[in-house]
């Protein structure tokens, strides 16, 4: 493949991903954004592979890297439970991270071009700050997919002056920088890089291990930015225009998606970066001198559950992690189905944050084939939550606490909620009485109007559907 074919097939793939993020921005043209990404990766891949720039001896090993990693992706998507989506997100972004280590080392060893003078200096730069955002992202995506699958508590470290040791940490990497940047040879120059690599790995994880369990949906978002900066920066060592412009679209588009989950938790990016939000270990966090929440929690069975269900005619449901983990989304499914059937206006309301990634409700909704245009977004709910026979929250608790607008003192305070209490009747769905992932407790259990629904989610839905088609 000639030079210009190659440079027009990756036009034509840079297309092909903008608009397959155009796609991805709506639920009904999702699946067509997949498709037009699917069709630019393979056109970039195929371009680069086949490109002026690769021998053909060097072809048969990309070919069996690519059917190795092909390989390991296929059985990953194929045995992958939704609910394990968010880590296996966080994986892959490690993966994109050590990438752009293994090439900066690469690129700093190769001998086959030479620069000189300011090309010198630049190429430097961009292996130096490329190897820094990598490993950043690499330990930092290890740590964040611990702490989503369990292996690491999602409670924050947080050591002593841990943001002066920050600080320091930086200083270092700088004067590192400077002395990489003066090294007259590549023996020279390797001692810096390592330290560099070092301290950016050691911060990688200190700055996941230092952000609480409630605030990893923005991590995830945020390590999404890292690893689109990251691949940029391969660009620029590489000298590949691709990536250059996709790992800008990524890294723009990852660090969009965390401004918006900040706003949608009233937080600022520094103030997640700062980490301590959230105990992950069903402990309150610290709330002043507040009190706690006081009133006599209400049970209720799941034929009563369905008694209400079939006298409503207004239902908004509210989903979370409870949902993901118990896998209940598919019995969601059949009672919405049902209860559509009898006329009942029921409808979904998804927070920004919830579950353990962005879009992780959307996903699991759109896997149990529930209709697009009844999955709303929060700001599109809650003025309709009065007129509201029965507002139903399944496995979610942080995104549903009144705490958040009536007690200035509560570590929530001011973030946005779905206000389920101001329905004619809220029933939560819930193991336990175990605060969220925030480690807030939750005054809406005690509300006159709530009743709580004890045990796994799947089993009581299961139940419920029972009860309703009797």
């Amino acid at each position: 493949m000639s030079g210009n074919l190659a440079t027009v097939s990756y036009i034509g793939a840079t297309i092909l991903f903008i608009l397959s993020l155009g796609g991805l921005s709506n639920p009904e043209t999702s699946r067509r954004g997949n498709l037009y990404g699917m069709i630019g990766m393979t056109l970039a891949v195929l371009a680069t592979v086949f490109g002026p720039r690769v021998s053909m001896a060097g072809i048969p090993w990309i070919v069996a890297a690519m059917v190795v990693g092909g390989g390991i992706g296929l059985y990953a998507a194929r045995t992958v439970q939704m609910t394990q989506m968010p880590e296996l997100v966080a994986l892959m972004h490690s993966l994109v991270g050590l990438a752009a280590c293994l090439v900066g080392y690469a690129s700093y060893v190769d001998t086959s071009i030479q620069f000189i003078g300011a090309e010198k200096s630049i190429h430097e730069i961009e292996i130096y700050v490329g190897i820094l955002i990598g490993a950043v992202t690499f330990s930092g995506s290890l740590i964040a997919f611990g702490k989503l699958n369990g292996k690491i508590n999602g409670k924050p470290l947080l050591l002593p002056a841990r943001h002066w040791m920050n600080l320091a940490g930086l200083l270092v990497v700088i004067w590192f920088g400077g002395s990489f940047l003066h090294a007259e040879s590549v023996n020279a120059g390797m001692t810096p890089l390592i330290v560099m690599t070092v301290i950016a790995l050691l911060f990688g994880i200190h700055m996941v291990m230092a952000i609480g369990g409630a605030d990893m949906p923005v991590v995830v978002s945020m390590l999404n930015s890292y690893s689109g900066w990251a691949a940029a920066a391969t660009g620029f060592m590489l000298s590949n225009d691709l990536l250059i412009v996709v790992g800008a679209l990524v890294g723009s588009s990852g660090a969009i998606l965390s401004y918006i989950m900040c706003r949608a938790m009233n937080r600022n990016f520094i103030s997640v970066i700062a980490g301590g939000f959230g105990t992950g270990g069903g402990a309150p966090a610290a709330k002043g001198d507040a009190a706690q929440p006081a009133g006599e929690v209400v049970p209720i069975s799941s034929v009563e559950t369905a008694e209400l269900l079939r006298e409503a005619k207004s239902v908004i449901i509210v989903p979370g992690y409870g949902m993901a983990v118990a896998q209940a989304q598919h019995t969601v499914y059949e009672i919405t189905k049902y209860l559509r059937e009898k006329g009942v206006n029921i409808r979904f309301g998804i927070h920004p944050v919830a579950g353990r990634m962005p879009g992780h409700m959307n996903v699991l909704l759109a896997e149990a084939k529930v209709p697009y245009d009844i999955v709303m977004e929060m700001d599109e709910l809650n003025d309709d939550f009065p007129d509201t026979d029965v507002a139903m929250v399944i496995g979610a608790n942080d995104i549903v606490n009144p705490a958040a607008q009536d007690d200035p003192t509560s570590p929530i305070a001011g973030m946005p909620v779905l206000e389920v209490w101001k329905a004619k009747t809220s029933i939560v769905m819930k193991r336990s009485m175990a605060s969220g992932y925030a480690g807030v407790d939750n005054p809406l259990f005690y509300k006159e109007n709530n009743r709580m629904l004890f045990g796994d989610a799947r089993k009581m839905l299961d139940e419920v559907l029972v009860a309703l088609k009797a």
